[in-house]
């Protein structure tokens, strides 16, 4: 399919990764020699993203009750980029289910709302909730993906406990609605998906649990360049 755009970044600071620590911090060296801390969004291992020394872009905020001017975004690994800001794929998921990239999933009289609590007391939050004209319901499940094997994109890259969480809560909502966990592959190198079962051998057995009882799955394509995000269609799910 042709590349869509469904994200524009504003003007970005190229520089590179010295080191990532804590978690939330990294050390950059700008292009003009400058050396600085940004914010790391993303608080999990970034396997075999997190590479010292490779070239980085940064989004730069005037806000001055900011701690850290700078947001760390992407990450050049070889002549892919690979978006590292966490905070944005629900962003871009959510235009994307507006502007009507998913023409499957949002029809003309689709209601789009996010951070929607259900479950056993409404003690969680479903990502997104589509209410259809005819008031069927579909919750959609959104998980960031970088780590990769070849073109193989995989999830997850550490053992999650939530993650599992998230795949029970779906299954419970079956037949009653639709349930879609949605992987938002965050790098364009990769044409299929899988779990990761060497990081998580649970959550993989979870997932195939989920799409054996009627979860569907939707291994999202996406493009990173330095001036925005494209969709690039479904990857070839593989379980």
């Amino acid at each position: 399919m042709t590349p869509l755009l469904v994200h524009t970044y504003p003007s970005l600071v190229k520089g590179i990764l010295i080191k990532r620590y804590k978690r939330f911090f990294a050390d950059i060296q700008l292009d003009n020699g400058e050396l600085i801390t940004a914010h790391c969004a993303n608080t999990g291992p970034m396997t075999d993203v997190c590479v010292e020394g490779q070239p980085v872009y940064l989004s730069r905020s005037d806000n001055p009750k900011r701690k850290l001017a700078y947001t760390w975004e992407m990450i050049q690994l070889g002549e892919t980029w690979v978006g590292v800001n966490t905070n944005l794929p629900n962003q871009v998921v959510k235009n994307a289910l507006l502007q009507g990239v998913f023409p499957d999933l949002v029809k003309n009289d689709t209601e789009v709302r996010s951070e929607v609590s259900y479950g056993q007391n409404n003690g969680s939050r479903i990502d997104f909730l589509l209410t259809h004209g005819d008031n069927s319901l579909t919750y959609i499940e959104v998980k960031n993906t970088t780590w990769n094997q070849g073109e193989t994109a995989l999830f997850p890259d550490t053992v999650t406990t939530r993650g599992q969480k998230h795949l029970n809560e779906l299954m419970a909502l079956l037949p009653a609605a639709e349930a879609i966990m949605l992987y938002f592959i965050n790098r364009g190198d990769c044409d299929r998906f899988a779990p990761g079962d060497s990081k998580d051998n649970k959550y993989g057995q979870l997932l195939r649990q989920a799409v054996a009882k009627g979860v569907k799955v939707l291994p999202c394509r996406f493009q990173v360049t330095p001036t925005g995000i494209y969709y690039l269609g479904l990857a070839e799910l593989q379980l």
